[in-house]
């Protein structure tokens, strides 16, 4: 790298223009590999000298939106100014294909969804390419086999990915594209599922057939980190349950279809009202099912009657109270929906059997609920009408009805949620991270503490990694659960659907005495939690590893960034730790910057899902990328921020102003020898002074990953030495006070400029590139940081100032006068206290010329300020020929 520019003769176009500047110099970036990783050179370093970043794969499932160009210019700023300071950066990019998000949209797209029950067909043609935006209903959608709807899903996420390789190049930001990855290639799935097998032979990995979140429209778990409190009409529902004195015991309901389901009655241990009841038991109304009243702290007195009724399950308190009391199990909603079929066999006989077979049994949850409170009206158990309410339910975030939570048996990793002594550790790996800003070290901690379960990874999906497991089938043909067949690390990545376990044959698929895969597959976030071992050569087993590098593996990892959203703290960042911790003992990175969210005009989040996202394709191309990376640059890490294209204006006006003020400064005459040896003038040693300031307090500023300081310093300074300083020299530069002055101007024209364009190289990549090519060799991003060396000049940085404000001040009389700048001072008087007044001295030629002054007097006053001035309109412009 280069720290100071060797002068050359400039080769300055006549009109510059930052249209075009993307293609220009994205091929050019493309073609010499300006921001390949060396991985010799890293491996040859100290730790010290390489920066790592385990950049977020964005989902590919149709298009990026601002929000992502936001974050990512965050990263790309840090990545080009660590570059520069002499670090060989890994800069990585994957795509996130597998998941939820991509099914929907597949099915969407081509109107298809899977089903495990159709067979595979051959060159298979989709009824429709191009639905996206419309919403389909699953009867509408053609039934296809698992393997044909994978099929699809990975010929449009591939099409998705081109594209957004497309847009993140256009942006300028300066990944490694040859280090890309995708969650569903080989090496992902061998990654994943050899390290999900180390969890299980380490105890860390489980299954268990436990309650659980379900999505009835998804048909898949869900876990606790993917939930959204929503409200939800519903309406209080009083019922009476009954002692066998024939006193009655009243409680509060939103859901009272589900005293089928009810196992307990549970009030605070404290309230007076039923420490009578605690120890006895009542009998449910419809059903008579005997349930008994116990106490639970967590039982709020204050809510309704005082009294809860615990059912299997309502929601997650229900769950809690389950599992901390003993409870039975009564569940009786099915993973689509519905009540199951076959009369339960706790009220099997009973007095509500018959209610069940006709009222029950089937329905939905709201046709349930409908004829559960019908019946307890003709029965006499319902006091009173409902009183409708709005209450909290839970949510997939990306679903559209309340969870149910369903018994069913799923794959866990445990994150502390159960245990006390694992969760205190998983804390404690926060304190080893780096968090910018710090507080969203508290998010980290905050979600940790508040779990109440471990991390369910199982999805009832077709596109992702599947558990490399099969069951042994019995004498009957049913699964034995507690004997899992494993896939050996060797064979990995493996397919259960299609491979079969070592010992078996293929034709034992599916039959008794044979084996049957494992139907599920793995949470998008149990693969994209080891984006850093994918990504960084950690070494497997099998054949799939032909990217295993266990030397850059032992380089840089731990690496040194993880950037991501705040809100996924909850998920991406603490399951990476989770991971880690696991398999390494460490946490996966030493830092993590934390953006923040993009806001629409209601001061909502902008996301797909919403319907609010703006897309960057069009504002790149109306703006330009520099301007767009401006904007996202402005906003500091861990804030939101608003979507607002008048900052993207200003970034325009921004790097035009690099590519016209480059223009004059190159074009003043050439400069040959040691540019600093020529710098003589007091002013001139003042810029400099100024931008050696400049230097250190943006280095500063970066090396706390406060980019956004930096970019203020760098472009405040900017803005005064192109309106200031530019305006103040040009006559000297163009020779007007002799060659002497006249070197000392072009050769701090060029200093400067060689200096600023590196500082603003990480946000303005483009213009800077654009600038640094008509006078330099090589790459601007390839150059070293600027240091406070290369401006070592005796100097002092308020001369530019005052004669700057002067400078201003003699506008000011001329635009009160309504005249041009053109307009000649015939005399006035500079009033200021003295300081100020020898400061003005030291360069009253570059003034006078600026300002077009012929009589100057100087007065001491308080302030600095212009009296007395004496203005000549310009005369005329003559008519040319």
């Amino acid at each position: 790298m280069t720290a100071t520019p060797e002068p050359r003769s400039a080769r300055v176009p006549d009109k510059p223009t930052v249209d075009g500047l993307e293609d220009k110099w994205g091929q050019v970036w493309h073609d010499e590999g300006t921001y390949r990783f060396d991985r010799e050179r890293a491996l040859s370093l100290p730790r010290e000298q390489v920066f790592a970043i385990d950049t977020p794969p964005p989902t590919a499932s149709g298009s990026l939106h601002v929000g992502h160009v936001y974050s990512y210019t965050h990263t790309d700023c840090l990545a080009r100014y660590m570059r520069m300071r002499g670090k060989e950066v890994f800069y990585p990019i994957g795509w996130d294909d597998n998941g939820l998000p991509t099914e929907r949209r597949v099915q969407n797209y081509y109107g298809v969804r899977g089903d495990n029950s159709q067979p595979y067909v051959r060159d298979y043609s989709p009824p429709q390419r191009g639905g996206e935006g419309r919403s389909s209903k699953a009867s509408a959608q053609q039934p296809i086999s698992r393997a044909n709807f994978v099929e699809l899903c990975e010929e449009l996420t591939e099409a998705d990915e081109v594209s957004f390789e497309s847009l993140f190049r256009t942006l300028g930001a300066s990944v490694d594209f040859t280090q890309t990855y995708r969650t569903v290639d080989d090496r992902s799935r061998a990654v994943s599922q050899q390290a999900f097998l180390r969890n299980v032979r380490r105890g860390e990995a489980y299954q268990a057939d436990a309650p659980g979140l379900w999505d009835v429209t998804f048909q898949t778990a869900v876990a606790q980190a993917e939930l959204e409190a929503r409200d939800y009409p519903g309406a209080f529902h009083t019922l009476t349950f009954h002692r066998p004195g024939g006193e009655v015991v009243e409680i509060e309901t939103t859901r009272p279809e589900l005293v089928v389901s009810c196992v307990a009655l549970i009030a605070h241990p404290d309230d007076e009202r039923y420490q009578s009841l605690f120890g006895s038991t009542v009998t449910t109304p419809l059903f008579g099912v005997e349930v008994p009243v116990l106490a639970h702290p967590a039982a709020e007195p204050d809510k309704g009657k005082g009294i809860a009724m615990c059912c299997t399950f309502g929601d997650l308190t229900d769950v809690m109270w389950w599992r901390e009391l003993q409870l039975p199990t009564r569940s009786v909603i099915t993973r689509n929906g519905r009540f199951q079929e076959e009369t339960p066999e706790w009220i099997a006989g009973g007095p509500g059997a018959g209610l069940y077979a006709d009222q029950l049994a089937t329905k939905t949850v709201h046709s349930a609920r409908e004829g559960t409170v019908q019946a307890l009206r003709e029965s006499g158990d319902l006091v009173g009408d409902p009183r409708p309410t709005q209450r909290k339910a839970n949510f997939f975030e990306k679903g559209d009805k309340p969870l149910e939570i369903v018994t069913s048996r799923q794959w866990y990793i445990k994150n502390g949620g159960r245990d006390e002594q694992l969760r205190e550790q998983l804390i404690a790996r926060g304190d080893d991270i780096d968090f910018h800003p710090s507080f969203m070290r508290s998010r980290y901690a905050n979600w940790i503490a508040g779990l109440n379960g471990d991390w369910l990874i199982s999805r009832q999906r077709f596109f992702g990694v599947p558990f490399p497991v099969w069951y042994p089938l019995d004498a009957e043909g049913e699964p034995d659960h507690e004997n899992p067949i494993f896939a050996a690390e060797e064979s990995l990545p493996v397919d259960p659907t299609t491979d079969v376990p070592e010992g078996y044959t293929a034709e034992q698929r599916g039959v008794p005495g044979g084996f049957v895969a494992d139907p599920d597959v793995m949470d998008t976030w149990a693969t994209s939690s080891l984006t850093p071992q994918i990504v960084s050569g950690w070494e497997l087993a099998s054949d799939a590893g032909e990217r295993n590098d266990p030397e850059l593996f032992a380089k840089i990892f731990p690496m040194d960034l993880r950037p991501q959203g705040h809100d996924i703290i909850r998920t991406w960042l603490f399951a990476t730790v989770v991971r880690s911790s696991f398999e390494h003992g460490t946490v996966p990175w030493t830092g993590a910057a934390i953006s923040g969210w993009i806001l629409d005009p209601d001061r909502k989040k902008m996301s797909k899902s919403k319907g609010n996202a703006e897309t960057p394709e069009d504002v790149i191309r109306q703006f330009g990328a520099d301007a767009v990376r401006y904007w996202a640059a402005s906003g500091r890490l861990g804030m939101d921020a608003a979507y607002d294209t008048g900052q993207m204006k200003v970034g325009r006006r921004l790097a035009m102003k690099v590519l016209n003020a480059s223009k004059f400064a190159l074009t003043m005459g050439e400069v040959e020898g040691d540019l600093r040896a020529q710098i003589t003038h007091p002013l001139d040693r003042s810029v400099i002074a100024g931008l050696r300031q400049v230097v250190d307090d943006a280095t500063r500023s970066y090396e706390t990953w406060d980019y956004t300081r930096s970019l203020e310093l760098t472009e405040t300074f900017f803005w005064t030495f192109c309106d200031d300083y530019i305006e103040l020299v040009k006559d000297r530069a163009y020779g007007g006070q002799g060659d002497e002055a006249a070197a000392s101007a072009r050769a701090t024209l060029r200093l400067a400029l060689g200096v600023l364009l590196r500082l603003l190289a990480p946000f303005l990549p483009y213009s800077t590139e654009e600038v640094w090519s008509w006078w330099q060799e090589g790459s601007v991003h390839r150059q070293s940081w600027p240091t406070t060396d290369e401006l070592d000049h005796e100097g002092d940085p308020a001369l530019l100032d005052t004669v700057g404000r002067a400078l201003a001040g003699v506008r000011r009389a001329k635009s009160d006068a309504k005249l041009g700048m053109r307009a000649e001072v015939s005399s006035m008087t500079l009033a200021a206290p003295d300081a100020e007044l020898e400061l003005v001295r030291a360069a009253e030629a570059d003034l006078r010329a600026a300002g077009k002054i012929v009589g100057l007097d100087y007065a001491t006053g308080d302030e600095l300020a212009i009296r007395d001035a004496e203005l000549v309109p310009p005369p005329p412009k003559q008519p040319t020929a």
